[in-house]
């Protein structure tokens, strides 16, 4: 089944790719495409509403079924900040260094029990009828106090779960543990019901 994924972000196609492909699924990206998909102002209040936007938007440039997501980590302490705003954290121009670099700022003299944050990945699909629909997966973990790993991207680094700091693991395991995968696996579960109606 031919399926797009609607992402500027290289890293998450990436993940996005390695997680669906196995799966079965004939993946389309903005790579495949004559012109490049228009930015999508991401003014849900949600994960899931922000996730829709892009997808539509995706299905809408090229009238296939559509995944996008839309994801961030929250910390408790700091009320779920950065939370919808994770990628922007740091402000325009915002790199993943600066935002780490923010966070950890933020969380300067907090002590260890207190650095609690749950990774959230929230994925949407779209239909060519129209219909719709969401999934939600979610990793619990914390901030660490300073970064660590060559792997992954965004706030890998910092954060760490139960399975360890998201940046030292393998691809394979990450994809297995993360709020992404998680999510993805619920996705597949989904779709499989929308297929068969």
């Amino acid at each position: 089944m031919k399926i797009f994924i609607a992402t500027k972000n290289k890293h998450k196609l990436k993940e996005l790719e390695r997680i669906l492909t196995p799966m079965g699924f004939d993946v389309v990206s903005e790579n495949d495409l004559k012109a490049p998909l228009d930015e999508v102002d991401e003014t849900g209040t949600t994960y899931e509403e922000n996730a829709l936007l892009k997808a539509r938007s995706g299905y809408k440039a090229t009238g296939l079924i559509t995944v996008a997501d839309d994801s961030g980590l929250s910390v408790d302490i700091l009320d779920g900040a950065p939370g919808l705003y994770s990628a922007r954290y740091s402000g325009q121009g915002a790199t993943y260094a600066s935002n780490n670099d923010k966070l950890l700022a933020a969380l300067k003299d907090v002590p260890m029990e207190k650095r609690t944050a749950k990774f959230v990945s929230s994925v949407a699909c779209v239909f060519p009828d129209g219909r719709e629909f969401t999934v939600r997966g979610e990793c619990e973990g914390y901030v660490a106090t300073e970064p660590s790993g060559e792997g992954g991207f965004g706030y890998d680094p910092i954060f760490v779960c139960e399975s360890g700091c998201y940046a030292k693991l393998s691809p394979e395991k990450k994809d297995k543990v993360s709020h992404r995968g998680k999510a993805l696996r619920l996705f597949k579960t989904e779709l499989s019901k929308y297929i068969k109606e």
